[in-house]
């Protein structure tokens, strides 16, 4: 295990300060009050979040549930002209906590970089819909990106899902319900840092108990507001999708775990299951970093680099054969 560098310990601690690891301590009004909480898009906070690049259209969709909820969508279209493929990108928040506003940064960076349209979807979340009502929203945004690609310029035909810590637990589960229940097809999955086991059974949840961003008792909270509340067994492949039957056939993969995170053991677990599935992986362990640090690159060492492989192979799995290289953290 590597030590975090000054500027990624410096910012963790005022972040922590900040209250944004106390999910355990909120009330409903609270949890919505901090969903609602985006930071701003403009500097100083891009020198942390890295910037929207220009030209990087930000359009609002809505699309429909299977039980006829609207489901609202935040869509990123690149400069360059299409058709361009499609990235359905999942956020994080431990299934309870985020927004796709909160994820302009990133999902812009993708849009920009691969170049893709990127359709972050605002699915529903605990406590107010446990498990599998995310689950079940994210593989309802894949079949309706499906059929509404080409209104944003994209070629649905390639296809990508990518999500972050819980939303790429569910860019898991939408793969495995995806390829059970016969498409559409989905050409690549990313994966950054996932939960992917719900029962805990990895040393690094206790060894990094206290990590910062995210500790212990906060996954402890997330689980029983999404999972426990909801009567699934922790290891039904819906919240723990390390514990699906068979992974064979699976779209390829990149697994990206940081060494000072709680989910790193279990992110790598995943990893290397699907490898002896017979499944294409990428899997880097990103050192110094903490959980989360795909989303504050300009306080890491690391950040950028780990956005520069995220574009790299989404690019090469859909068929752009480039990634733009630009700074995603600086000024």
């Amino acid at each position: 295990m590597s030590r975090m560098p000054l500027r990624t310990r410096l910012f963790t601690a005022v972040l922590d300060r900040l209250g944004h690891d106390t999910v355990e301590n909120l009330d409903l009004e609270e949890i919505r009050r901090l969903r609602a909480a985006v930071a701003p898009t403009r500097a100083p906070y891009t020198w942390v979040t890295g910037a929207v690049p220009r030209g990087v259209r930000i359009e609002e969709a809505t699309f429909e549930a299977r039980d006829g909820h609207g489901i609202p969508v935040r869509v990123y279209r690149p400069a360059a002209p299409g058709p361009h493929p499609v990235v359905v990108f999942l956020h994080g928040g431990g299934w309870v906590l985020g927004d796709p506003r909160g994820y302009d940064p990133l999902s812009g960076f993708i849009a920009d970089a691969v170049p893709s349209v990127v359709l972050s979807i605002d699915y529903r979340m605990a406590p107010e819909h446990p498990a599998p009502q995310a689950a079940l929203d994210c593989v309802d945004a894949v079949r309706w990106a499906a059929g509404a690609a080409a209104r944003f310029g994209g070629d649905a035909e390639r296809t990508a899902v990518c999500g972050d810590s819980a939303g790429g637990n569910l860019a898991a589960v939408v793969c495995q319900v995806v390829r059970d229940e016969g498409g559409p097809r989905i050409a690549h999955q990313a994966l950054l840092y996932p939960g992917v086991d719900a029962t805990q059974s990895f040393p690094s949840v206790r060894q990094l108990a206290n990590a910062p961003v995210l500790t212990l008792s906060s996954i402890n909270a997330f689980l029983e507001l999404y999972v426990v509340r909801s009567g699934l067994s922790r290891e039904d492949p819906l919240v723990s999708p390390l514990f699906a039957e068979s992974l064979e056939g699976l779209p390829p993969a990149l697994v990206q775990t940081a060494d000072l995170d709680p989910l790193r053991d279990e992110g790598q677990a995943y990893a290397a299951q699907l490898a002896a599935a017979g499944v294409s992986v990428r899997a880097t362990t990103y050192l110094g970093a903490p959980h989360g640090f795909m989303s504050f690159p300009g306080a890491t060492v690391c950040g950028p680099q780990a956005r520069l492989e995220l574009a790299t192979e989404l690019s090469r799995h859909l068929g752009t054969d480039r990634a733009v290289p630009r700074a995603t953290g600086g000024r």
